[in-house]
Order: structure tokens, then C-alpha cells, then sequence
């Protein structure tokens, strides 16, 4: 149980969290400063410095806390019952369903790697690849395992799937494949059967 103090601790540092993914989302890191940050979260910038020792460790703390989500809310995909397409179709969904800005958020770690500290790059590397690629590749070596999928590099393929998907909400994506089933239509067929295969992708409404 929380006291009084460590509640408005809480609440403050939630506060901070939430406006510096706004401002990381609109911004590059580097053009990001801790004066904005403690400004739009209506903080001195001293209250600023005793929840967060600096911008690297305040983007740090915000990028872990999106990426253990996203681990958690992935990982049930990964523990279903159900064939190695219908679990990457449900990891599909899952991230599909996401807001907008959680989706944008795990884009931020390619934009923003290189300007962290080696520590801080290890640290994220291994949260994200945790979150996302590991999860992926756990199902495509089940689907390997269990004659779904012919051998192959699953550590390769789950990269692969999921540039399919991010792909899908790019503006070109989306534009093409409005709909949430259109698009984990398309990534799972073009996945799965390849672009010369057999695909169901004829049976989806298509915009005109």
C-alpha cells in the first residue's frame, strides 16, 4: 500500500512518463531536453532530477515499461493452444489493436539507438528483442518443430514477420489494407504461402 507521499510520487513520475513519450514521438531524442520535459509536465526541473537522473535514464525507464508490456501482452500468443498461424495471428492482432503511439514506440528504439550511451543500447536491445523477436521466434520454431514451417532460420524469419506488419501500418500500408483483418490477412498469406502461393488474400474486400 502506497502512503500519501509515495502516491503523489507515483502519480508524478506517471505524469513525467507520459509527456516525454509525447515529446520523444514528436521529436528526435536529441532535440528533446529535460527543460521541455519538466515544462510540459508542469515540474520543476529539480522535481524533474529526483524522479529521473537524466534524459538517458528517463527514456530508458519509458521504453522498458512499454516493452514489458508489450512482452506480457505478447507472450499470450506464444503460450495459446493453436497452430503456428493462428499464433502469429494472434500476436498480429494483439499488436494491431494497440493505440496508434504504443505501436510508433518500439519504431523509436531504430531512430534513437545510436545516440545512447553503449550500456543504455545494451539494455534496450535486449528488453526489445525480449518484447517482440524472441516471442516471434519461439512460434516459428514450434511451427518447425511440428512440420508447419520447413527449416529455417526462425531467429531470420521472425524479423521478416514482423517488417510485414509494421509495414502494414506504414501510410502506404494503410492506405492499401485499411482494415485490421486486410492486414493480418495479407502478412500471414504472404508469410506463409510466399508471393507466388496459393494465398486467401483474393477472398479480402479490397478498396477500389
Amino acid at each position: 500500500m502506497f502512503t500519501k507521499k509515495e502516491s503523489t510520487l507515483h502519480r508524478t513520475a506517471a505524469r513525467i512518463l507520459k509527456v516525454a513519450r509525447e515529446l520523444f514521438l514528436a521529436h528526435s531524442y536529441a532535440d528533446v531536453t529535460m527543460d521541455q520535459i519538466a515544462g510540459a509536465a508542469n515540474v520543476t526541473k529539480g522535481g524533474l532530477y529526483h524522479h529521473f537522473a537524466g534524459k538517458e535514464a528517463l527514456y530508458l525507464v519509458m521504453m522498458q515499461a512499454d516493452l514489458l508490456e508489450k512482452h506480457q501482452l505478447f507472450n499470450k500468443a506464444v503460450v495459446m493452444e493453436g497452430s503456428c498461424r493462428q499464433r502469429l495471428e494472434a500476436l498480429a492482432h494483439s499488436f494491431l489493436a494497440l493505440p496508434a503511439q504504443q505501436r510508433r514506440l518500439a519504431g523509436l528504439i531504430r531512430r534513437d539507438i545510436n545516440t545512447l550511451s553503449e550500456e543504455a543500447r545494451q539494455q534496450l536491445i535486449h528488453c526489445y528483442q525480449s518484447a517482440l523477436p524472441d516471442q516471434v521466434r519461439s512460434i516459428i520454431q514450434h511451427g518447425i518443430r511440428a512440420g508447419e514451417l520447413r527449416p529455417i532460420d526462425a531467429r531470420l524469419a521472425s524479423f521478416c514477420f514482423i517488417s510485414l506488419v509494421e509495414h502494414c501500418v506504414s501510410h502506404h500500408g494503410e492506405r492499401v489494407l485499411p482494415t485490421k483483418a486486410q492486414k493480418i490477412a495479407f502478412v500471414l498469406d504472404l508469410f506463409f504461402a510466399g508471393a507466388t502461393g496459393k494465398t486467401q488474400i483474393a477472398d479480402a474486400q479490397w478498396p477500389s
